[in-house]
């Protein structure tokens, strides 16, 4: 399968003129004329066939993801910050909880239900 008919497949499937598309590759800073496009989309025999390239396709891809789903947040948003928890307000939540349940009282409490079962099966 060629890049040429990923394109056509994507393009059907996805029922996308060749303005759409030409959109879809300026999202990613790609340039290209309709009449350019028209020729990926021609058959392998017309005189003005033209092979799509791995690059135009990849940008189509990239693209059509940011078209889809819409651009990523920047990497230095304070919304990450703010999920990250700080390292000293964790160890207060985890004594907290620790202290909420000791292990040895809860250590105790088998041990006295399991000497109880032994002295009543004696």
């Amino acid at each position: 399968m060629t890049n040429n008919d990923i394109l056509k497949k994507l393009r059907v499937a996805l029922k996308l003129r060749d303005d759409d598309i030409v959109k879809i590759l300026e999202l990613v800073d790609f340039r290209i004329s309709k009449s350019e496009l028209g020729a990926f989309f021609r058959n392998e025999d017309h005189p003005k066939y033209m092979e799509c390239g791995d690059q135009i396709l990849r940008n189509f891809l990239n693209g059509l993801v940011i078209h889809l789903r819409g651009p990523m947040p920047p990497k230095n948003s304070t919304s990450k910050k703010e999920k990250i928890p700080n390292p000293q307000a964790g160890t207060e939540q985890g004594e907290a909880s620790a202290k909420a349940i000791p292990k040895k009282f809860i250590k105790k409490k088998s041990l006295l239900h399991s000497k109880t079962n032994k002295k009543s099966n004696d």
